[in-house]
Parts: structure tokens; sequence; C-alpha cells
């Protein structure tokens, strides 16, 4: 049966190969293994969805790649800043909306988000700008847990975050931070705490206590402060799944957490109760 479908693209230059997988990265999308041999290079991408479509008809295609994003305004300002070639968004006759990116040279990718009401749902965006953030990173298993503040610091990055709006704080394990986690949230100087550790299962139930209680502890920091935290604590049964999560297979999961902590300090500014007026 079929595993997976893949589409590839021949890229003219070493310019354009960077370019594009730098652009592919800051979009969210999770890099896959890369191959290199004496003759070329390929750094794949996973999508969370993948379809393969056939079309009748006259129904003009402007593109051959097709991706379908939840928020096309956010991803039309990050393009910009690494395209040249970019239209402007455009209204569809099939209740969206799409925009066409010419990457590299006979390259055309075409976004497209669904047209929903706007009473449909609130949702927080991906714009950090004025946004401060605290993480909270174990140094147990640190050959993992710097690979997932790397990624987190990206994903800051990318989102309009300033460098001097994070600060990361070390703790010695992944135990110890629910209890930095609250402290810093107490403060009330960040919006948003990113805490980022790393257990692999050993030989006895030790691993099981201290999930548990990472992740009771983390939970309750939130809720009782009301600061957003986001979990990027690894749980895994194996050196190699750690890995995978950790920028390889399965994407970064520290670019994730603070994607998700960009994104709920938006929505808690949009949907917070108002200070009342005395």
């Amino acid at each position: 049966m079929i595993k997976s479908i893949t589409t590839i693209r021949h890229v003219s230059n070493s310019r354009e190969f960077d370019a594009l997988t730098s652009l592919f990265s800051s979009l969210g999308l999770a890099r896959a293994t890369e191959w290199k041999t004496s003759r070329g290079q390929g750094i794949p991408f996973e999508a969370g969805v993948g379809k393969l479509e056939f079309v009748i008809g006259k129904e003009p295609l402007a593109a051959d790649i097709w991706i379908e994003v939840t928020d096309l305004d956010t991803i039309h300002d990050l393009i910009k800043k690494q395209v040249t070639r970019v239209g402007e968004i455009q209204e569809t006759n099939w209740n969206s909306r799409m925009l066409l990116v010419e990457p590299g040279k006979g390259m055309k990718i075409a976004f497209w988000q669904h047209q929903q009401p706007r009473h449909d749902a609130i949702e927080g965006d991906l714009n950090a700008q004025g946004m401060r953030f605290a993480m909270v990173v174990s140094r147990w298993n640190s050959f993992i847990t710097e690979r997932l503040l790397q990624g987190a610091m990206d994903a800051l990055r990318r989102t309009g975050c300033r460098r001097e709006d994070i600060t990361v704080v070390r703790v010695p394990g992944s135990f110890e931070i629910p209890s930095q986690s609250r402290t810093l949230a107490e403060t009330g100087k960040f919006d948003a705490i990113i805490t980022l550790g790393c257990l692999i299962r050993g030989e006895t139930t030790h691993y099981e206590h201290i999930a548990t209680e990472v992740t009771r502890g983390i939970g309750q920091s939130a809720q009782e402060t009301g600061v957003p935290h986001t979990y990027g604590v690894l749980t895994c049964e194996t050196l190699e799944q750690a890995l995978d999560r950790a920028g390889l297979k399965a994407g970064n999961k520290g670019f994730e957490a603070a994607m998700s902590a960009v994104e709920m300090v938006s929505l808690k500014q949009k949907t917070a109760r108002p200070a009342s007026k005395s």
C-alpha cells in the first residue's frame, strides 16, 4: 500500500536552494532527513496533511503546488521578507483567498485559505512584536534541550520578537521546570513561559514519576498565574525518538512550543476581560 507521496522540484542554483529551505522552515513545515551525494542534495519537508488531486475541465490552475494555510496574511508578511516575486492576495471564485509566489525559476506555489466568517472563531496571530517571553530549559540531556532551545529562539525571531525580549533560564533537570516557571510567571514581566526539557525512559519507574509531576506542575502554574505556559518537554521511550523531535524526522518541538506561545499571548490579548474602571 502507498505510504507517502513526494513532490520533487529541481532548483537551479544554491542561492535559490538556500532561500527555499529557509522559507519553508520559517513557515513551520517539519524538516525531514536530508540527503547528499556527489551529484546532488535534497532537503524534504513534511506537511501534516497531504493530498493528491486530479482535475478535469477548464478551471485555471495558477500553480501545481497548492499549500493550504490557516493565516494567509501572516504567511504573506513572512514570505515578502524572503522572496522578491510575491503577488498580492486574491479572491477566488470558490470561497477562498489565494497568494501566488515564485520562489525560484520556473516554480510557482499557491498558498490559499478558506474564507471564514469573522464571527466563526477568535484566533491568535503569529506576530510576536512587543511580546516578552521566558524560556525555562533543562540542562539534563542538554544535547537534546539545546536543540529545542535553538528551535524556540528561531520561531520567536521569525515572528518578530526582539532578542532583548527573550529571557533564557536554565534549571538542573525537568523536575525543576514547573517551580522556576511559576517564579517567572509571578513576576509579571513575561507574557508567556516556554518550557523545554527531555525525559527518556530508563530501567526503573523514575521516568513515570518525573513526567507526571512535570506535566501537572506546568499546567497548574499556567492555570493559577494566568500566564500562558507552553509544553516543550519531550517524554520519549528512546534517544532516537528524542533526536527526531529535536529537529530531525518529527520537526522541532521547541519551535512548535514557541509558536504556540506567540499564538496564546495574542489570543489572550484578544479575549482577556478589560480592566474595570474605578
